[in-house]
């Protein structure tokens, strides 16, 4: 360790005496530059000297030795993702009192984060979260010599800190304020266009301003952003021992599970993952009903009888197919309060759910449309679906037959109530010969049994006058 700290010294000191070498040579050729350039005008004198010192730098073999672009730019993304994260955490943090928080104060949000990030780093450490992670700092860039450079001072840091905090905080409630007032239903004053028009030169102005900074970043690889270029805060090695090689180990793991997923997607088809899981599912059924078995004794029966007949969609009418609700509600559906409730408007009882091509599954008899059903049948492969109404193991279909109707030819006149309307709707509502049948819903036949009851209610005879029966005895 002491020969490690020795040689480190050394380091700084052949570092610092370059530095200094540099320095004095630099000052030689300027002032030899200014003795030439006397006879010029004051005017053309600085021009052309800093024109001369440009093109010492451009054509300097050695560059601008920028301190590590690559890591600055990634500090600013890491950044700006750890903020992200937080934003989005204390979103779902605020959902539990209210769905609506999140998007009504999102910039109250941002300034309460920002204000703390800045805090914990840079007003504490010098350095913010990203750049501490890629191993810089921040130093104060006003002094020409780069070994008596000194950490930040404490007006920088709270000049950062107002900003990059409140200036953000302050530009978005000044843009959001203009949205909404040129947006209202009153027509915007003559001062509210003025200011919009302004804040748009402004914006437009900043982006260009940054695009330029960049731009000089690139080359000279100084100070990152437009703040750190007014502030003069640079971003430099925190050590001697920074890697300026780019690590790609994110790649090679990027890599690795790219390649291990395209692994499963081939892999899955020839296990069979359906199989799989409906072997996962029925185990766990058994469980559950052995835990309960356990726990109640003999309800065990009782919870079984009470589970037949009650399937994922049991509780859907009987017109909406099954398979076509949970193809549209791929979440899981709404739920059986929700359908009865009347809630379910544009799913229950629409064209896009409504049974088509009725076939039934067998051995429970549940109707579905022949499409629907076949297709999940024949995905199976023979190891059978299972019923989303009863919960049944299906493996077959068959037409289905419907509620029959057998036309009655001679009516009985004993027949009272429904009977009876029921053979007045077979002889005259449905008007088929006697060898045919006729296929109806279930809620359309009790609708239809109805509206005869109605209709062949019984009526007193109307008294006919006494002259009405003297004209119809003569004729």
């Amino acid at each position: 360790m002491a020969d490690f700290a020795a040689a480190q010294q050394r380091i700084l000191a052949r570092r610092a005496a370059r530095d200094a070498q540099a320095s004095a040579s630099q000052s030689l050729r300027n002032q030899e530059r200014t003795n030439r350039l006397l006879g010029l005008p004051p005017a053309l004198r600085v021009l052309a000297h800093q024109t001369w010192n440009l093109w010492d730098d451009i054509s300097n073999p050695y560059g601008t030795r920028p301190a590590f672009r690559v890591g600055q730019v990634d500090a600013e993304l890491l950044d700006e993702e750890l903020l992200e994260l937080l934003k989005n955490q204390a979103g779902e943090g605020l959902k539990l009192f209210g769905a609506h928080l999140k998007d009504d104060w999102s910039a109250e949000i941002g300034l309460a984060l920002r204000a703390i990030l800045w805090k914990l780093s840079i007003w504490d450490h010098g350095a913010s979260y990203g750049a501490s992670l890629q191993g810089l700092q921040y130093v104060d860039a006003r002094e020409s010599n780069a070994a008596a450079r000194t950490p930040p001072k404490a007006w920088q840091k709270i000049a950062y800190g107002l900003l990059t905090v409140g200036g953000r905080y302050g530009w978005s409630r000044w843009e959001d304020y203009l949205s909404s007032t040129e947006n209202s239903y009153d027509a915007p004053s003559t001062l509210i266009q003025k200011l919009s028009r302004f804040t748009t030169l402004a914006g437009t102005t900043h982006e260009i301003a940054a695009f330029a900074s960049f731009l000089i970043f690139l080359y000279n690889g100084k100070y990152r952003t437009i703040t750190d270029r007014l502030l003069r805060l640079r971003l430099v090695p925190s050590s001697n021992q920074t890697n300026r090689e780019v690590s790609f180990e994110y790649l090679n793991r990027q890599l690795v599970w790219h390649a291990f997923t395209e692994f499963l997607l081939f892999l899955l088809p020839l296990v069979g993952i359906s199989r799989w899981r409906r072997w996962i599912a029925r185990a766990w059924k058994r469980t559950k009903n052995s835990v309960k078995f356990m726990r109640a004794g003999d309800q065990r029966a009782t919870d079984e009888d009470e589970d037949i007949g009650k399937g994922e969609l049991a509780f859907l009418p009987e017109r909406t197919c099954a398979i076509c609700y949970q193809d549209q509600n791929p979440a899981g559906g709404r739920s059986e309060q929700d359908v009865l409730s009347g809630s379910n408007a544009g799913i229950v009882g629409s064209a896009a759910t409504d049974i088509t091509n009725p076939y039934a599954a067998i051995p429970c008899g549940c109707i579905y449309c022949f499409v629907c059903l076949a297709q999940r049948i024949e995905a199976e492969e023979g190891e059978g679906w299972t019923c989303l109404r009863c919960g049944e193991v299906v493996q077959e279909c068959k037409p289905w037959d419907g509620d029959v109707l057998e036309p009655v030819t001679e009516r009985n006149s004993e027949r009272a109530g429904s009977e009876d309307a029921v053979t007045m709707a077979s002889e005259e509502g449905y008007g088929r010969p006697n060898s045919r049948r006729s296929v109806a819903w279930a809620d359309e036949l009790i609708e239809d049994e109805k509206e005869m009851q109605r209709t062949m209610s019984h009526v007193d005879p109307m008294p006919i006058p006494d002259d009405e029966d003297e004209g119809f005895a003569e004729d």
